[in-house]
């Protein structure tokens, strides 16, 4: 199948799934989402397939939702939602929880091969995946978002430190906190991620299933499926909240998210290391 905002690789019995929109730092278009899917499911059904990657093009993983790139408006244009609440519901649910949540049920395991930015839907992304491998200079960005998994990727208390200041947490911390399993060098990210997937793909392919299953079957007995569902309409109230504003003010869509600029404005006060 011809991608245009993803590229579809096998090598042996891994494959791997990159995000293709470097131009945009891997913003997340309609279409990408579309590809996405369509990649996920193709790796999913190929019998030849033990391991699933997933990898962004370029200097970042993902820098989240698209608000608004030349190709995306185009595409809305082309295939609108309802307009109104009911479309903002529609589109956020069928593109966003929907498709995280399945991806995370995929039968196979899944790597998030992660490097640079790693923003608001970018977490998402990496979060539906089963294991992540972190370049040392990725820095991850939550929020409360359409796939509201961070209570689980983290210690909660930690989880609402984190929020509550709307901060980056560097690949080192995200580690510590049990979010990514691995920070490697920039240079090595890629070869680590392979390795990693290569060692994963020598165990039954069965036995993989059978353990993937168990563990998310044991989360979801402890209501996780269930608490993202529901911490959606929290989204959406927060969303539709800022949206309702805007078109009140007769503002469009933001460039870039509050809660982004904020954690950005505090990367930016840090006091620079000086050189020995």
């Amino acid at each position: 199948m011809d991608y245009q905002t993803v590229l579809y690789e096998k090598h042996d019995r891994i494959a791997k799934v990159t995000l293709n929109r470097p131009r945009y730092k891997n913003a997340q278009s309609r279409l990408l989402l579309e590809e996405m899917d369509r990649a996920f499911i193709d790796a999913n059904a190929d019998d030849d397939v033990r391991v699933i990657i997933l990898a962004g093009a370029g200097e970042n993983f993902c820098s989240g939702h698209d608000l608004g790139t030349p190709e995306d408006k185009e595409d809305n244009k082309r295939r609108p939602f309802p307009k109104g609440v009911r479309g903002e519901y529609a589109r956020s649910r069928q593109l966003f929880l929907d498709n995280t949540l399945r991806w995370r049920d995929l039968d196979k395991p899944t790597i998030a091969q992660v490097q640079g930015w790693c923003i608001f839907g970018g977490w998402m992304f990496a979060a539906a995946m089963d294991l992540v491998v972190a370049a040392d200079d990725a820095k991850f960005l939550p929020s409360l978002l359409q796939y509201f998994s961070i209570p689980w990727d983290m210690p909660p208390r930690k989880a609402k430190e984190i929020l509550f200041q709307s901060r980056f947490v560097d690949a080192e911390e995200a580690a510590r906190l049990g979010f990514v399993n691995i920070v490697v060098p920039r240079a090595q990210l890629e070869d680590e991620t392979m390795a990693l997937a290569n060692r994963i793909a020598e165990s039954d392919r069965f036995t993989l299933r059978m353990l993937k299953w168990a563990i998310n079957s044991a989360q979801d007995e402890m209501g996780y499926s269930n608490a993202i569902r529901n911490a959606h309409s929290h989204h959406m109230v927060l969303g539709l909240g800022g949206f309702m504003q805007a078109q009140m003010e007769g503002k469009g869509l933001p460039k870039r998210m509050p809660g982004v600029d904020q954690a950005l404005k505090k990367i930016q006060k840090q006091p620079k290391a000086s050189a020995d």
